[in-house]
């Protein structure tokens, strides 16, 4: 966590590389990161009253542990609770969202370019769930890892996809939902990786994984994967949707400049150090109360997340990732900023600090 358990994060988001020069401190070696035992990818979870509730891909399924506390995820027993009994393929990135009291599953399915979005849902966390139905997302292109979210009384679904039918990059969309199971209206792109750090690892280049949290000014955030998640130039960027702005307009949407949560300096945004632990940390989760994005924290504490990534000095590779718990803040007065596209060039407010 090193110092910022006690830093508000309020209008110092060049702090970094100055407390040394204001504040003597005694040298001391940073603490491991929290590496739980679950050699796994692409953690969900969120918190029901006193029990975290998480989701993860068995291969052929998908399976559901609980716990008191999200380090106690990776020992709980693993439920199946929904089987591939249709042959649908490879099944990716499950997400679990609560939602009018009851559970949704979203995950991907399919092999190669059939890759779509599906969707079981329940009363109970680890029991019951219905036979998948697939979502039935405008233009019918490959998706993967979407989820659900409700933004000023409106209920959203956001995904990584392609623009056509074929693997040229991986853009995040996102469309009005009617009800958690049904999609309304067109598709809209929010994010395409286009910026040089983004852009180091590709073929193709992408941005995925998206993640929605609402900051203590109640804008949107969607925060997302970039870079290979095959590489450990994989990190974890922001969007922050203008104060006022329309979700389904592309220039409404400002973008981190830079990785806020990465290994590799080079591709960090001003202000935030790379990982000392792990490499290509990625695909995390906000580990909010029902998933909700109303109960997001407020600024000054510190609050849950959890991660995939591989340890240091461990080779890069799928096989190798672990979930990790680690946690994240609000970091005020942070500008970002652009360049030749419609609207202002600039934006400033919260963004995020993570914490491995």
């Amino acid at each position: 966590m090193r110092l910022s358990r006690f830093l508000s994060g309020i209008a110092v988001c060049a702090l970094s590389g100055v407390l040394a020069a204001v504040i003597s401190l005694p040298a001391a070696t940073p603490a491991r990161a929290d590496q739980t035992s679950l050699r796994a990818s692409d953690p969900s979870v969120l918190r029901v009253g006193g029990t975290y509730v998480s989701v993860q891909s068995t291969g052929g399924g998908i399976a559901v542990r609980q716990a008191s506390s999200t380090a106690g995820l990776a020992s709980a027993s693993a439920r199946q609770v929904w089987s591939d009994t249709r042959g649908l393929g490879e099944i990716w990135a499950p997400e679990v969202v609560r939602d009018g009291g009851r559970y949704y599953i979203y995950f991907s399915a399919g092999r190669g370019a059939a890759h779509r979005m599906y969707v079981i849902s329940s009363a109970a966390p680890d029991s019951g769930y219905t036979a998948e139905t697939r979502l039935l997302l405008p233009d019918d292109r490959w998706a993967i890892d979407g989820t659900l979210f409700t933004f000023n009384g409106q209920r959203w679904f956001v995904w990584s996809g392609w623009a056509g039918d074929t693997n040229v990059e991986q853009n995040l969309y996102i469309a009005r939902m009617s009800d958690p199971v049904t999609p309304a209206g067109s598709r809209y792109v929010i994010s395409q990786p286009r910026e040089s750090w983004e852009r180091v690892v590709g073929n193709p280049y992408i941005n995925e994984a998206p993640e929605a949290i609402k900051d203590p000014n109640g804008q949107l955030h969607i925060t997302y994967s970039a870079n290979g998640s095959w590489s450990e130039q994989y990190c974890i960027a922001d969007l922050r949707l203008r104060a006022g702005g329309d979700p389904t307009y592309v220039w409404d949407w400002y973008k981190s400049n830079g990785c806020l949560f990465g290994s590799n300096r080079a591709t960090m945004m001003s202000g935030w150090d790379p990982t000392l632990h792990v490499n290509g940390p990625g695909h995390h989760t906000f580990v909010l109360l029902d998933g909700d994005i109303d109960t997001s924290p407020p600024a000054g504490p510190t609050f849950p997340l959890m991660f995939h990534a591989v340890p240091k000095g461990t080779p890069y590779e799928w096989a190798n990732r672990y979930w990790y718990t680690g946690s994240f803040t609000w970091w005020g007065n942070t500008t970002y900023r652009r360049a030749n596209v419609p609207g202002s060039n600039t934006d400033t407010g919260w963004s995020i600090k993570f914490f491995e």
